[in-house]
């Protein structure tokens, strides 16, 4: 069942009259550079609707001016629609009360930033459980449940240091563990680990991958960056100026991508660790002698075990029924295919 429901949802940055010019004009389908021309107003969104299903993690991929970081801001209305609805399990957002959107934004959401936010003057503790004071949880109780997420992040004894004596990466753990401390059942995720380089962001998203698994915490994350919101998608939307041109599971914009725009995208992607032995397998052959694997492995893990047999892999199940049967050429071809039909 969707947690998080984003209804046509548009967005005209502008006023008066102007702004309902620009709706007029972005409803007749004129594109985002025409708006801006003919009216002065910037079209943040255009219809947009996408449903998150509770527990997942939902990735919204754009490059810089698409509208991801606006849509993100819907969803806890730090940002306003020029129309449509933003619903949370199943309350249109718009209609909370002053003292419902407080409680809603210190309780039932989080967010982790890209550039960290993390109070400067505050310890790592007192950054971690910052939410819970504003709660107004008793020192005692805050500190054992901040202590708890230091040490679910890996900082243990670093609870005393302040951000400036961190990595950036450790910041962004303390971020990420100050967004849990509250126990949110939705977090948002605004282009959190951008800023850090290449190892430590790829040890970031394996952090956030573990955490999930026994979280299952409903997560709208946001990226520009289309092979890690691949890795990390229960599902993925690709959003081009306000437009979004695909949704689906990340082998299903990887295999057959909707658009000219998605294409392109998907070229470059790092095919092994996204797809599966499940998504390229054939159907099962019981003559198969193969050595036996996963049907969730992914083709990276594949490949090796591939290379030292010499019959197909034999593709099985969680409980060890073949499922499926995959060849050295299919293997193969799923790791270099490019953007077209499988």
């Amino acid at each position: 069942m969707a947690l998080i429901e984003i209804r046509n949802v548009y967005k005209i940055f502008g006023e008066g009259r102007e702004q309902e010019a620009a709706l007029d004009l972005a409803r007749d389908g004129v594109e985002k550079n025409d708006v801006l021309v003919e009216t002065g107003c910037t079209l943040g969104l255009k219809d947009v609707s996408l449903s998150v299903e509770r527990g997942e993690i939902f990735v919204v991929m754009g490059l810089s001016g698409s509208g991801k970081s606006t849509l993100i801001r819907h969803i806890n209305r730090l940002i306003d629609p020029t129309t449509g609805q933003v619903l949370v399990d199943g309350r249109d957002v718009l209609e909370f009360s002053p003292e419902e959107l407080l409680a809603f934004r210190r309780g039932a959401v989080s967010m982790v930033f890209q550039r960290f936010a993390l109070f400067p003057h505050m310890t790592v503790l007192e950054n971690v459980g910052y939410g819970l004071e504003v709660q107004g949880v008793d020192p005692e109780e805050r500190r054992r449940r901040a202590m708890a997420w230091i040490e679910d992040v890996e900082l243990t004894g670093y609870e005393n240091a302040y951000p400036a004596q961190l990595s950036g990466g450790m910041q962004q753990r303390v971020g990420l563990a100050r967004a849990l401390c509250t126990d949110p059942e939705i977090l948002l995720m605004d282009e959190p680990f951008s800023a850090l380089d290449p190892l430590i962001r790829k040890q970031m998203q394996e952090h956030l991958i573990a955490l999930q698994r026994d979280l299952k915490k409903t997560i709208v994350f946001i990226t520009h960056d289309l092979d890690e919101a691949l890795h990390l998608g229960d599902h993925v939307a690709i959003l081009k100026d306000g437009v979004i041109d695909q949704i689906g599971k990340p082998n299903e914009i990887l295999l057959r991508p909707a658009t000219d725009y998605v294409r392109e995208f998907v070229r470059e992607v790092k095919r092994g660790r996204i797809l599966k032995t499940g998504d390229v397998m054939w159907p099962p052959d019981e003559a198969a002698a193969g050595p036996t694997i996963s049907r969730d492995a992914v083709l990276q893990d594949a490949l090796p075990v591939s290379m030292e047999s010499e019959s197909p892999l034999r593709v099985v199940d969680e409980t060890g029924a073949m499922v499926g049967v995959l060849s050295r050429s299919a293997l193969l071809r799923g790791l270099t295919d490019r953007g077209g039909e499988m």
